[in-house]
């Protein structure tokens, strides 16, 4: 089987050189690269997260999440990382995939396929690590996530919510109240 070698980049807002490169049996799943990729940067795998198949451009494209949060609402299947085999998704040499960690902190990881080569890989490892995830980072990200909050007061204070001036009562068509319906 051949071992697939991925360049994984932390992306952060003070654009420092973290990234490793890991290399992964193909047959294997996203749930082992999931798993090597927040061991070696120092995450935890206990947080939600999901990995897109990514265009040359970083676009997000089908998802693989860790877990089926669709609760059977939608028609189309949800994949799970460990149930996907990362061969299914190889559509070029030089694959991209999007992992986003956290959904709450959005720690965001750029994978790119480096190579594909004849070693026996059993199991996920890291071959080369720059950089490291300190605590000023950390902090950096925690401190953005913060200006990222709203002001539920001050929003209730202001009155931009107005939309009596949009209103139109033949909008309603034929709707008079809600006794109308048996409910």
């Amino acid at each position: 089987m051949p071992a697939l070698k991925f360049r994984v980049l932390l992306d952060s807002i003070k654009k420092e050189e973290i990234f490793r490169d890991i290399v992964i049996d193909d047959s294997d799943n996203f749930q082992s690269l999931y798993t090597c990729i927040v061991d070696s940067f120092g995450f935890t795998d206990n947080e939600m997260a999901s990995f897109y198949v990514s265009d040359f451009e970083w676009n997000k494209g089908d998802e693989i999440s860790l877990m089926d949060m669709s609760f059977g609402e939608d028609d189309s299947p949800v994949e799970i990382m460990s149930k996907t085999l990362i061969r299914h998704h190889i559509e070029s040499p030089k694959q991209r995939y999007i992992l986003v960690h956290n959904f709450m902190d959005m720690w965001i990881f750029l994978l790119e396929m480096q190579e594909i080569s004849s070693l026996e890989v059993t199991t996920p490892e890291v071959v080369l690590s720059v950089g490291a995830l300190t605590d000023e980072l950390r902090k950096t990200k925690t401190r953005e996530n913060e200006d990222l909050q709203f002001d539920t007061e001050e929003m209730e204070k202001d009155d931009e919510f107005d939309f009596e001036d949009d209103y139109d009562e033949e909008d309603l068509g034929d709707f008079y109240n809600m006794d109308e319906f048996d409910i």
